[in-house]
C-alpha cells in the first residue's frame, strides 16, 4: 500500500511540476515548449490515474485496504495535481489569447 501511496505522489507531482513549468512557458510566449510540457503532464498524470485505479480495483473486488496517512496524503497530491493541470490550460490559454492581440 505504501509502495502504491508513494508512486501515485511521484506521478501526480511530476504531472503538477510540468503543468507549472508549462504556465512558465507560455508566460514567456513559447508555446510549442507549454504544450509539449502539457502533454508531459498528461501521461504523467496517468500514471498516477493507473495506480489509484488499481487501489480502487482492488477494493470493488473485496480486498480491503487500509487506509494509512500516506495513502491520504498521495490522494491529496493527485487531486492538487488534477486542478493545477486544469488551471494551467485556462492560463496558457489566456497568454495565447492575449499573445494574439499583442
Amino acid at each position: 500500500m505504501t509502495e502504491i501511496a508513494f508512486q501515485i505522489i511521484l506521478y501526480a507531482g511530476n504531472d503538477r511540476s510540468c503543468a507549472m513549468e508549462a504556465i512558465q512557458a507560455a508566460k514567456n510566449g513559447d508555446f510549442d515548449e507549454a504544450d509539449r510540457l502539457m502533454e508531459e503532464a498528461k501521461t504523467e498524470l496517468g500514471k498516477a490515474h493507473n495506480f489509484q485505479t488499481k487501489l480502487l480495483q482492488d477494493e470493488a473486488n473485496g480486498n480491503k485496504n487500509d487506509i494509512n496517512v500516506i495513502l491520504i496524503h498521495s490522494q491529496d497530491h493527485l487531486m492538487t495535481a488534477l486542478t493545477v493541470k486544469d488551471l494551467a490550460i485556462e492560463i496558457i490559454e489566456l497568454y495565447k489569447n492575449k499573445h494574439v492581440s499583442a
